[in-house]
């Protein structure tokens, strides 16, 4: 079977796809004609993606990874899966590290063909942050249950709906003057539809990527306070940036009911890049597409004015 048709009428069963990341996985498998169950602790949310489908096509499930007999009963008749849990809340070990043992297991003991796991940059055991840790675990805990899984770790992902820079470009309209943290922290931001293909091109070929690691980012190394100063440009603004020194930026993280939590802000400080030991995303056919070919279209609505701005780039 080509690979172009490899997924057609294949039931692929989607352990924590109702987020921003897992709606567009869900997209490119849907648009590959997959059969989809997406299976969350609240598969409510991902009900929006119900016109993307076909008749018959897509199914919604309620799944705690934590639990293996919930994650057995939704991996009944998988034939690949694809596990994207995730979270910066709770006990993450539990969830995430664990609960990517729980899915793995299931796969396997469902008789699926593959399965590609959802990491991220910086996993790492020794890690001050949780988050990492976890994402390093749940890594071992994948591999041991399945050892042909494909495992993804992407970069910072943005997308016009994205939580990070519509934070930010929402404060950058508003503010006179904003604090950037961990302002020459390295970024090498990804398309979320180029990590959404990558997951699909790592599924549809587990002879040529199973086994193995890949780190995809975007193909442009900038910095936390360059994509500010970006993001400023595209509205037509100027606001005063303030570099904020490290020690004030874990004070306001260790605070509740910020932006930023600890393990966000320890992972931001150690910046977002592919390690290079690894392969990325030319290994898996994908041609990475910078930030600045969407950003300008994007700040549209934050501009004074909106589309009616005269001013540079804002021009109509």
């Amino acid at each position: 079977m080509a690979k172009a048709d490899f997924l057609n009428g294949k039931l692929v069963v989607m352990t924590g796809g109702s987020g921003f990341f897992g709606s567009r996985v869900a997209q490119a498998l849907l648009e590959k004609g997959a059969r989809l169950r997406v299976a969350s602790r609240y598969p409510e949310k991902a009900f929006t993606l119900k016109p993307l489908a076909n008749l018959g096509q897509l199914q919604f499930a309620r799944c705690d990874v934590r639990k293996p007999e919930s994650v057995a009963a939704v991996m009944q008749g998988a034939d690949l899966a694809v596990n994207m849990v995730g979270s910066f809340d709770g006990d993450l070990m539990e969830l995430i590290g664990r609960g990517a043992g729980n899915v793995a297991r299931a796969a396997k003991d469902a008789g699926a063909e593959a399965m590609v796991h959802v990491s991220a940059i910086g996993a790492d055991a020794a890690s001050e942050a949780e988050y990492a840790r976890a994402k390093a675990a749940s890594e071992s805990e994948v591999l041991a249950a399945f050892p042909k899984v494909s495992i993804i770790r992407p970069s910072m992902l943005f997308g016009e709906d994205d939580q990070f820079t519509t934070m930010l470009a929402g404060m950058i309209s508003t503010l006179p003057a904003l604090p950037v943290f961990a302002p020459q922290a390295p970024l090498q931001m990804l398309w979320v539809d180029d990590a959404a293909d990558a997951v699909v091109a790592a599924l549809v070929d587990p002879a040529k990527h199973g086994g193995k690691t890949f780190e995809i980012a975007g193909p442009e190394p900038i910095t936390m306070l360059d994509l500010h100063q970006r993001i400023a440009r595209a509205q037509n603004r100027s606001p005063l940036f303030i570099e904020m020194p490290d020690l004030a930026s874990s004070i306001f993280a260790a605070m509740p009911l910020t932006p930023m939590g600890r393990d966000q802000w320890i992972m931001l400080k150690a910046g977002n890049v592919p390690s290079g030991d690894y392969p990325g995303l030319k290994e898996l056919g994908i041609e990475p597409k910078p930030l600045a070919l969407f950003l300008d279209r994007w700040m549209e609505r934050f501009r004074k004015y909106g589309r009616f701005n005269n001013e540079g780039k804002g021009a109509r």
